[in-house]
């Protein structure tokens, strides 16, 4: 990464000073002001969307509309404004480099930065972080629960029964790419997607390490997994059947999910949908209802732990994570990192060549790293030149956006 790093969070957590990769190539960063843009149309189509649906989702009092109102205007034709000085997390923005941006259009500050103020913004204007009768009501919930709650949770929950008979090998790649494709159900994508209603085939992955993660989550040497989850609802639960397999199985010892610490990106997971989702496996029977036991005994006794650490929803790749964060990654036999905007974070929100290898982009991470994503931004790093220029054949340049590819890189050194 270029330039120098910002602090990472507040004054409650370490500073971190992280230096540029010296062997690492640059890339730009993404923004939003190319109209026709990925980045572009997120700010200037799908945020309008979103804040519609919310608006919608809740008999909100005429305050909220109205401050709904104002941000509808301000982040599509207006300038970032700084947040009010009372505000719980103010001295985590400025950290995160508000100052810098107050004034600028949303379109010209780099585009996650703009994405994640966006919902920070968000949740201000609905009353989320109070005080009133609002505060704390996740805006996005019906959208998530809809979802846990739809006959193809239903499907998917009962094709544990077959799986349970299965090797044990063979059950750990099956829910590794059900934890690897449920991020297709990302309901922030949804929202703009082109037919997203309709069921598509699931093509081939455009690069798989997988062979390379397995002797990370070794039985004769079980350590912890760290697993960075990304959405609720059809998501989640892959994931935490994942986990609940993997201690089961006695590949790892101890499991931390790292959620968000408020609703964040429109279905990003909390810790209020771990709990629906585990609810959702225990009333589901059968094999399912086995999982969700478990998975809810581990929480119980520390087998499986959650973190919702602040810097989950900061507005910067992780290469500027702070110390307490570092460390913890640090101590993991291996950290996943689920879905499209961690991938971001990860590989640092660049217009990267997309050969430009993973684990050069990854050097910086203090531990094993595993990602596991569908492609639904501009964002890629680690393919080899043939695949690349297989998908721009055949697609144009819609496979980096359209949710129907996936990939799994690890870097284990």
């Amino acid at each position: 990464m270029t330039g120098a790093p910002r602090s990472a969070a507040g004054a409650a957590h370490p500073r971190v000073t992280v230096s540029p990769m010296p062997d690492t190539p640059t890339a730009p960063l993404l923004l939003g002001n190319r109209p026709g843009s990925f980045p572009h149309s997120v700010l200037a189509e799908r945020h309008p969307a979103i804040i519609q649906q919310v608006r919608e989702a809740f008999p909100y009092e005429p305050a909220q509309h109205r401050a709904l109102d104002v941000l509808l205007a301000n982040c599509t034709e207006g300038t970032i404004e700084s947040l009010p000085a009372g505000a719980h997390d103010r001295e985590d923005w400025d950290a995160w480099g508000l100052p810098a941006h107050t004034g600028r259009s949303w379109f010209d500050v780099p585009w996650l930065w703009s994405e994640s103020f966006f919902y920070r913004r968000l949740l201000e204007a609905v009353g989320y972080f109070g005080p009133g009768p609002w505060q704390g009501i996740d805006p996005f919930r019906p959208f998530k629960l809809a979802e846990l709650d739809s006959p193809g949770t239903d499907e998917e929950l009962a094709a544990l029964d077959d799986l349970a008979g299965r090797p044990a090998e063979e059950q750990a790649r099956a829910l590794l790419h059900g934890s690897l494709w449920g991020n297709r159900a990302d309901l922030g994508f949804r929202l703009s997607a082109e037919g997203a209603q309709e069921t598509r085939a699931v093509p081939a992955l455009v690069a798989d390490d997988s062979d390379r993660l397995w002797p990370l989550l070794d039985t004769a040497r079980p350590g912890t997994l760290c697993l960075v989850a990304d959405n609720a609802g059809r998501e989640l639960v892959p994931d935490l059947l994942l986990i609940a397999h993997l201690l089961a199985d006695g590949r790892v010892e101890r499991a931390v999910l790292h959620v968000k610490p408020c609703p964040y990106y429109v279905s990003d997971a909390t810790t209020a949908d771990v709990v629906d989702a585990l609810r959702r496996l225990t009333g589901a029977g059968g094999a399912a209802a086995a999982y969700g036991r478990t998975l809810w005994s581990a929480l119980s006794d520390g087998r499986l732990a959650l973190r919702a650490h602040p810097f989950s929803s900061a507005p910067l790749p992780y290469a500027e994570m702070p110390g307490d964060l570092r460390a913890e990654f640090a101590a993991a036999a291996l950290t996943i990192v689920k879905g499209d905007l961690n991938y971001r974070r990860l590989v640092g929100d660049r217009l990267w060549d997309p050969t430009t290898p993973f684990t050069d982009v990854t050097a910086y991470f203090p531990g094993p790293v595993a990602a596991l994503r569908t492609l639904k931004s501009e964002v890629i790093t680690g393919l080899d030149a043939r695949t690349e220029a297989a998908l721009d054949a055949a697609e144009g340049g819609r496979w980096r956006t359209a949710g129907t590819h996936a990939l799994i890189q690890v870097r284990d050194v």
